[in-house]
């Protein structure tokens, strides 16, 4: 089904039981709640949630260029009195907290929940930050779902906590909420009348002088919050035969203390923050002892010490990770001076080692491959598939960072280098999507400052780190209907970079790509160099005749390993000696043909001319894309 189709899809109808995500769930929370806007970021594992909204009809849904973007949108509607959403994984928030800082002082019309993904165990993400912080550092409820029928529960009641308390609501996932399924039954949509913006400049104008007047009134409400976390009902208790040991937990680290201590009693936290301080206290007494179970820091266990509630916690536990039942029973078993149980390990399966590597015929394969040819360069890099250049084979990028810092970083590298390092080429590698989030204003900071830097501008159409969403350089908008396309090559004009020192080029023409970057890099000024090839796995890419080796051609010297196309791969591997006495391994390949596409990177460093098209495969492949299968099949239902 197509993205325009989805939208106006028809939802399940109310009381049905439905296998969801807790992403899957959340939007249809969102749905349900009335909700009229809607904006995110994409970003594993929050990157689902609004890519579901998105089919729900009757609300305004976006892919904002960042994270701070998506906040201020929800928040402007939320201002007007409607309820709005925004999504984001945890790192987004760090770049949505400015906004977010303040918003808590204004408080909000209508409702406004902020659902927050935390990747506890670093599945897909450069740190392992604890979203629950932000709950504190702002003075704003936060609830933590433990399942898919309580991410789905705990979005309607955000949204009626927001609009009762006036303020945000922070619902706080994580990676194993967002993506694990369970079964969840729904209801139906709530309309509701909006009330529109109410001129008030002492609310929604934030200088000093209504700050003031504004700070007593969040420190009032996180009094009111405080209360209601003493009485909320969920916030739960559940009692015990073993009272050895009592577990205070929220989120899937409740899932994982029923499985673990099925007869221990548990203070489940619904609402996380405020703490229910008195609840909890009168819990306390009811054990020999309380383990705080909390991903990732010991932050509940800090704020109970300091009430004068003796517990125990990351003394104890880990503060990395998921606290599964592999870690907890050793854990309370060493605490109680009992044997260590021997846990039930399904043995790993031996695999054949794949390292991370990037598609078949992606065009950031060339790019890297071009780079590693560079010498005496130091590159910094960015968030998004391209990381992956610092691996084999290429082992071309130096340092990453945060979204966007590529640029900064180059500059900095630039103008604190060291006087053996002066004639050191720095290159800043960014994505088309990156650039637009965080990398324009570190472009336009080497252009003011007058750095010696290189920019590798890789415009592939899509946010391919998180399954090719949309986004302002790919012309379509989150529903698959037309929208403008940024014109990189005169925004980075605009940016101030010297049209001279502005290329767009092919990311397959090798030769081109080498050459300009060798050119670029010699001259002490910023450069921008533009790749434009369409992501392999969004429709804009349209694959052409592959190719195959000739075997007797194949001299083995490795030159299209090099590139790191996963549809080569090395048949043998030969060690021959040279008349110089140097012993050299050559490495004799295959092509995958039912996997390459013809891009024709490989074809490039061949040197004797091994590589042809193929002309009729040995299994014909038929490529249909998801979209056009499920129109037909619409079309036939």
């Amino acid at each position: 089904m197509t993205a325009a189709m989805m939208k106006h899809a028809r939802p399940a109808e109310a009381d049905s039981r439905l296998l969801m995500s807790g992403n899957d769930a959340v939007a249809r929370a969102v749905w349900e709640a009335g909700v009229r806007v809607a904006a995110a970021y994409p970003g594993t594992p929050s990157t689902e949630i609004l890519e579901n909204v998105a089919t729900y009809p009757d609300i305004y849904t976006e892919w904002s260029v960042n994270e701070k973007v998506s906040l201020e949108v929800a928040f402007g509607a939320a201002m007007a009195g409607s309820r709005s959403f925004c999504s984001m994984k945890h790192v987004g928030m760090n770049v949505a907290s400015d906004a977010l800082m303040t918003m808590t002082l204004t408080g909000v019309s209508g409702g406004l929940v902020i659902a927050v993904a935390d990747d506890v165990g670093l599945s897909s993400s450069q740190n392992e930050q604890d979203s629950r912080f932000w709950a504190r550092f702002a003075h704003l409820p936060m609830l933590e779902p433990a399942d898919s029928q309580e991410a789905y529960r705990f979005t309607l009641l955000a949204f009626e906590l927001s609009e009762r308390f006036q303020a945000p609501v922070i619902l706080r996932m994580t990676t194993r909420i967002c993506h694990v399924k369970g079964l969840v039954t729904v209801s139906e949509r709530r309309q509701r009348d909006v009330a529109g913006f109410t001129k008030d400049v002492g609310r929604w104008v934030m200088l000093p002088a209504t700050v003031s007047h504004r700070l007593p009134l969040m420190f009032e409400r996180e009094n009111r919050l405080r209360a209601e976390a003493e009485q909320s009902p969920i916030n739960t208790v559940e009692d015990g035969d073993d009272r050895r040991v009592g577990f205070v937990t929220s989120g899937p680290a409740y899932m994982h203390v029923r499985e673990s201590f099925p007869d221990a009693p548990v203070f489940k936290l619904g609402l996380s923050y405020p703490l229910p301080f008195e609840r909890l206290r009168q819990f306390a007494g009811t054990c020999q002892q309380v383990v705080v179970v909390e991903e990732v820091e010991g932050l509940i266990e800090t704020e109970l010490k300091a009430q004068s509630i003796a517990v125990i916690g990351k003394t104890i536990l880990p503060v990395s990770g998921e606290l599964s039942p592999q870690v907890l029973k050793p854990a309370i078993a060493r605490l109680l001076g009992e044997p260590v149980p021997e846990m039930n390990r399904t043995a790993p399966m031996k695999v054949f080692p794949r390292p991370p590597t990037m598609c078949v015929a992606c065009p950031h394969l060339g790019v890297y491959y071009t780079l590693s040819r560079l010498r005496n360069v130091t590159i910094s890099g960015d968030i998004g598939c391209y990381t992956l250049g610092y691996g084999h084979p290429w082992n071309a990028l130096d340092a990453v960072i945060s979204m966007g810092a590529s640029m900064g970083m180059a500059l900095g590298l630039d103008k604190g280098r060291s006087d053996a390092e002066k004639d050191k080429k720095v290159v800043a590698v960014i994505g088309d999507s990156t650039f637009l989030h965080m990398g324009m204003q570190g472009l336009l900071d080497i252009v003011y400052n007058r750095g010696n830097v290189t920019v590798l501008l890789l415009d592939n159409r899509a946010v391919g780190m998180t399954g090719g969403q949309d986004n302002p350089a790919s012309g379509r908008d989150i529903h698959g209907n037309e929208a403008p396309r940024v014109d990189f090559a005169q925004l980075v004009k605009a940016l101030g970079v010297r049209e001279e020192r502005v290329h767009v080029v092919d990311a397959y023409q090798l030769p081109v790509l080498w050459k300009t970057l060798r050119a670029e890099t010699a001259i002490p000024e910023p450069s921008v160099i533009i790749t434009n090839q369409p992501c392999v796995l969004i429709k804009d890419y349209h694959p052409l005749k592959p190719f195959r080796v000739i075997d007797e051609k194949c001299t083995g010297c490795g030159n299209c390993v090099d590139v790191g196309c996963p549809a080569i791969h090395v048949a043998r591997r030969e060690v021959v000696k040279k008349p110089s006495g140097r012993e050299v391994e050559l490495a004799f390949v295959t092509i995958e043909s039912a996997a390459c596409t013809g891009c024709g990177l490989c074809l490039q460093p061949c040197a004797p001319d091994a590589i042809v098209p193929v002309e009729t495969l040995a299994m014909p492949i038929k490529i249909v894309r998801k979209a056009a299968a499920d129109e037909s099949q619409t079309a036939q239902t």
